[in-house]
């Protein structure tokens, strides 16, 4: 439930040693506030825009992981975009798209077992699930193949995480 830790232990092997640094904003939502319909199962189901800022000169790619660490059967990832190349500032518009390669990167395997974004679809009657929009700055390039489990690609990025920043949503039905 909701006393879960924000970031289950999968994540300590990539966050332990990494700065948090990068600034995620998105029009969409204020951190810690509501997540609106619209990017969720019972409205389009789209991405929210995402604002990304601070991000170390020496970033290689991007990659972005959304995930809830409060549904019922431990962590579910909706969402995980990789091989992103930074700018400074990065913004990336609503709705990036569920092809295996877009224009901004590579979309991975979300738990609903789709490649691409998946938004938040708690179980109704839940209290609010948090949905943690997770951004990592990398050493290295990581264009790979699409649609890598979020679990191989945490595997695939130890040791190569130089600074990360992150939002959180709730949504709830």
């Amino acid at each position: 439930g909701p006393s879960a830790p924000l970031f289950p232990e999968t994540f300590n092997a990539i966050l332990s040693r990494a700065p948090l640094l990068i600034s995620v904003e998105s029009p969409a939502f204020a951190n810690n506030s509501s997540i609106p319909s619209k990017y969720t199962c019972d409205g389009l189901d789209v991405s929210p825009e995402l604002k990304i800022s601070n991000i170390p000169s020496n970033t290689i790619s991007i990659a972005i992981i959304v995930f809830d660490p409060d549904a019922p059967s431990g962590t579910f990832y909706h969402w995980i975009l990789y091989g992103i190349k930074p700018s400074q500032p990065l913004t990336l518009p609503e709705n990036i798209g569920r092809a295996e390669s877009i224009g901004y990167g590579v979309n991975g395997l979300n738990s609903f077992g789709r490649v691409g974004y998946g938004g938040p679809c708690p179980p109704k009657g839940d209290r609010p699930h948090r949905y943690i929009f997770l951004v990592l700055a990398l050493d290295i390039d990581s264009s790979w193949t699409p649609g890598l489990k979020p679990t191989e690609f945490i595997e695939r990025v130890k040791g190569h995480v130089i600074s990360y920043g992150y939002i959180v949503g709730l949504y709830s039905r």
